[in-house]
């Protein structure tokens, strides 16, 4: 695990522009965030099993994700799709305030009892409900959507502060491109920053519930 840790961040460190989203990442063990039978993989980069059919998401694209974000210390976040928590505590590392927003009950339980044993007080753990988002924090200054919407959400767009930036997956359900949108007084800008594939986003205003996809 620790050479395959030494591999990982040696990547990271070369190739992530933001080298305080790489810190906060060394600070975070991964281990800790998926089960024990996994655990001796925990810094492969690769998504990793972690129940009810979910994966925690490649180290590297979480890296590029937060990376986009451009957080700063005082900046309040909202992330879509929990997990474990992974990036919940890579986020408020680097942020102020994260509120994490996840589809299943058990998931959400889950990581809420792992951040908060491990510390992390910054983040709020809810379970979502049938809007995209979590509304009643709004605005926030940015978001991350951990999974595939079928085109830019605008009821997250509606919920970001003038100066907020998105960071979503859109595309279809088997392979999307990230798109990062940012928020001014007047408008918004788009712009891509490559392909990836992620699970579909499953709520009003992405695709419909099917019982073969989930966050």
């Amino acid at each position: 695990m620790e050479d395959a840790r030494r591999r990982l961040f040696e990547r990271l460190w070369a190739e992530i522009r933001d080298k305080r989203v790489v810190e906060a990442m060394e600070r975070v063990r991964r281990e800790e965030f998926v089960s024990e039978a996994v655990s001796q993989a925990a810094y492969e980069d690769a998504p990793a099993p972690i129940g009810e059919g979910q994966t925690i998401s490649q180290p590297y694209m979480v890296a590029i994700m937060v990376s986009a974000l451009e957080l700063r210390s005082t900046d309040r976040v909202l992330e879509i799709g929990t997990g474990s928590g992974y990036q919940a505590a890579i986020l408020a590392e680097l942020a102020s305030k994260v509120v994490s927003v996840e589809r299943i009950p058990f998931l959400a339980e889950s990581a809420r009892e792992r951040l908060e044993s491990l510390g992390y007080t910054k983040v709020e753990v809810v379970v979502a409900e049938g809007q995209l988002g979590w509304s009643r924090g709004a605005p926030y200054d940015a978001i991350v959507v951990a999974a595939g919407a079928p085109r830019l959400p605008r009821e997250l767009m509606d919920q970001m502060a003038v100066g907020g930036r998105l960071v979503v997956p859109v595309g279809s359900r088997e392979s999307q491109d990230l798109m990062k949108v940012a928020r001014s007084e007047e408008s918004y800008s788009v712009v891509t920053l490559g392909q990836c594939r992620f699970v579909p986003l499953i709520g009003e205003g992405a695709w419909e519930d099917d019982p073969d996809y989930a966050w």
